[in-house]
């Protein structure tokens, strides 16, 4: 039979802080060695010990090493990290005693030990602790014992509990006597609530605490049914802790609410062991602590609404301010045109056209930079060429830098991998950290931009930002500067969403959110290295592509008349401004147009005897949306070719069958040029644009 069990580097397969260990531990040095060379025995009992909930250890092989899940923890107190050490060593006190019953499971006996008393030290001092567990021999795949597991419990608190009870009624037989004095004192004097019950669930004895608590005298609580004073939410749980201490359980830690005599309900922690044909029964009431922590949470849940509240207000200040000055850079273009046209000036004209489209270009790249820090931006990742990038990039980050500040990029395209992304998001996340490296730099210093290869393996510890990204090669950039640098709570909180040290008016303040939505939406990653005084450095990890990398082209609008085509197209877009645009340019290329607002009236027309050769829609319609049209469409004209129009990539939208030539994607806002070369490419037509 094949070994199925997963790799070693994803070994064990059970969540938790113990199964990371297992994993980090250095095996290869140890009697063990490397996880996939041990026993499948080992690794099967191992894998089932660590998902157990139930405290659990596992020795294995001569040396004994010892193993061990989450909830065993606490029972080791603050022990050395037993994980990888011999048993014999880690519980050096227990082993005269517990060395026996170790040997015995290594012969092949399992054994079952109830309340075994042991001394250990596992706090800085001795202790006298109770334990109950098993001890099971673990036999390999040729039935050789090769090791041996243990689920172990303590009962030590409870022992205490029964003990002092024991020793407070010891009197107790098939009728319960009350009398004794010393078991007076301690059932007078004590905060907790004690009770003592028949199985059948009769109370025969209530102390002090127990009226102190809930209200209830002693006259009024004897001979009536514990259910009698549990909240009604609470009994079906009361009846199936009843079933397991009256068949297999002795003892039992149980959380129930109860009723005080004024109807307020109290929550009782309860510690009830079943003794001498009566259930005993301990209990803590924990209603102000837990209240406390209620409204703790609630405090902090208020805190973390307000502090998400001023961040967004920070957050919309600085896009309004951005915002206002790129409307404010289309405004008085458009306004001063308009009076030189008035004046007979068109002559001039064209500047002001030049000046408003460069603000509109620089609104759009905002926007969609925002999209890509929400990971709702669909971006056209293709093979791209990084130092080719950087090439075209230098002269803007030169300008982009003080007089003070030293640019160095080192960018060899030998030997560099292409990469797959978005050019024009990788460019503007290499210019927003140039500018966050420069603003760094108020007294002057260096800016180095490098580029390599990187392959990353699945051993690699990932720093911040980088946890999670899969194994394989990637090309990495980095952006280093001789700042100031970043603390270490910075650090930490720099990716965070409206996290920003910036004042108040200076940019967005989205910064490295917005790089970091980015990456991870075309499969890198992004981290930092700095400290404070001494720098930073922010990488970002390029996953390779196998492909070669394609120059992108700039089409421009060609001013020459069509001919009148016979193609058919229809246009639905609800915004009555872009899809007169649209439908313009399509006269001007020489289709035949017709316009809808809704996918309702889309798909009343595409039901006509109108035949149409291309449909142009937007994806988010009124009613039906752009992708329902579309693949209504194609159902009716199985030949007809697609271009959604998209703003904001709904997952409709973004299905695997956009793959192709009969259905294509153009994202908003687009150029004049790159709709009409897009409108161009989708109908197999070659020309000029």
């Amino acid at each position: 039979m094949p070994d199925t069990l997963p790799q070693p580097s994803e070994f064990p397969h059970a969540p938790g802080m113990m199964s990371a260990k297992v994993r980090a531990f250095d095996w290869a040095s140890h009697p063990l060695g490397p996880i996939d060379g041990w026993p499948l025995a080992l690794r099967v009992v191992l894998d089932f010990m660590l998902s157990s909930h139930f405290p659990k250890f596992l020795v294995w092989g001569e040396h004994q090493t010892m193993f061990y899940n989450d909830a065993y923890g606490p029972i080791l107190g603050n022990k050395p990290e037993a994980l990888g050490r011999p048993m014999p060593e880690v519980w050096h006190e227990t082993w005269p005693v517990v060395g026996g019953i170790a040997a015995r499971a290594m012969a092949g006996e399992a054994t079952f030990m109830q309340d075994m008393p042991l001394t250990v030290t596992r706090h800085g001092y001795s202790e006298l602790a109770y334990f109950t567990f098993c001890f099971s021999p673990v036999r390999d795949e040729r039935g050789v014992v090769g090791g041996w597991a243990a689920t172990v419990m303590e009962t030590t608190q409870i022992n205490h509990a029964q003990e002092q009870l024991r020793a407070e009624a010891n009197s107790l037989e098939q009728e319960v006597a009350l009398r004794t004095a010393d078991r007076d004192r301690l059932w007078a004097l004590s905060d907790a609530l004690m009770i003592v019950s028949r199985f059948d669930g009769v109370i025969v004895a209530a102390n002090p605490g127990w009226t102190q608590a809930l209200g209830w005298s002693e006259l009024e609580t004897v001979g009536r049914h514990v259910p009698a004073f549990v909240f009604d939410g609470d009994t079906t749980a009361l009846d199936a802790e009843g079933n397991l201490l009256r068949s297999e359980a002795y003892r039992r830690q149980v959380h129930m609410r109860f009723l005080r005599r004024d109807g307020q309900v109290r929550h009782i922690a309860w510690s009830v062991v079943a003794a001498n044909g009566f259930l005993h029964a301990v209990g803590r009431d924990e209603t102000e602590e837990i209240q406390r922590s209620e409204q703790l949470s609630e405090a902090q849940e208020r805190l973390r609404q307000g502090q998400k509240m001023e961040a967004i207000g920070q957050l919309t200040g600085g896009i309004a301010h951005d915002f206002n000055n790129m409307l404010q850079g289309i405004v008085l273009p458009l306004q001063l045109m308009q009076r030189r046209l008035e004046q007979g000036r068109a002559e001039e004209a064209q500047r002001y056209i030049d000046a408003a489209l460069a603000s509109a270009r620089r609104a759009a790249s905002l926007t969609q930079r925002l999209l890509a820090f929400s990971r709702r931006q669909p971006l056209d990742v293709r093979p791209t060429d990084v130092a080719a990038m950087l090439q075209g990039l230098e002269s803007m980050l030169r300008s982009s830098c003080s007089e003070n500040v030293t640019l160095t990029i080192d960018a060899q395209p030998e030997g560099l991998w292409n990469v797959r992304t978005d050019l024009h998001q990788l460019e503007s996340a290499v210019l927003n950290l140039a500018i966050n490296a420069r603003d760094a730099m108020p007294g002057g210093g260096t800016l180095r931009l490098a580029v390599c290869n990187q392959t990353v393996g699945d051993g690699r510890d990932m720093a911040r930002g980088r946890s999670g990204m899969a194994a394989g090669d990637y090309v990495r950039v980095s952006v280093t500067d001789t700042g100031t640098g970043m603390t270490a709570d910075v650090i930490e909180r720099a990716f965070d969403p409206f996290f920003t040290t910036k004042p108040i008016g200076l940019g967005t303040g989205l910064g490295l959110s917005m790089i970091y939505g980015y990456m991870r939406q075309t499969g890198g990653a992004v981290e930092i290295e700095s400290r404070e005084g001494g720098g930073t450095t922010v990488h970002l990890y390029l996953p390779r592509s196998e492909q070669e990398a394609d120059e992108e082209p700039h089409p421009a609008l060609s001013t020459q008349p069509q001919a009148r085509r016979r193609d058919s197209v229809l246009v639905v877009e609800d915004d009555a401004t872009v899809r007169s645009l649209v439908v313009e340019l399509l006269h001007d290329m020489g289709f035949q147009v017709m316009q809808a607002a809704t996918g309702a009236e889309a798909m009343a027309l595409l039901s006509g005897v109108l035949q149409y050769d291309l449909l142009i829609t937007d994806v988010g319609l009124p009613g039906p949306n752009g992708r329902q049209v579309a693949d209504f469409a194609r159902e009716r004209l199985p030949a007809i070719r697609v271009l959604l129009m998209t703003g904001y990539a709904e997952r409709a939208a973004m299905g695997d069958d956009l793959v192709g030539t009969a259905m294509e994607l153009i994202v908003k806002p687009f150029d004049a040029p790159a709709f009409v070369h897009k409108v161009q490419q989708i109908m197999h037509q070659e020309g000029s644009t």
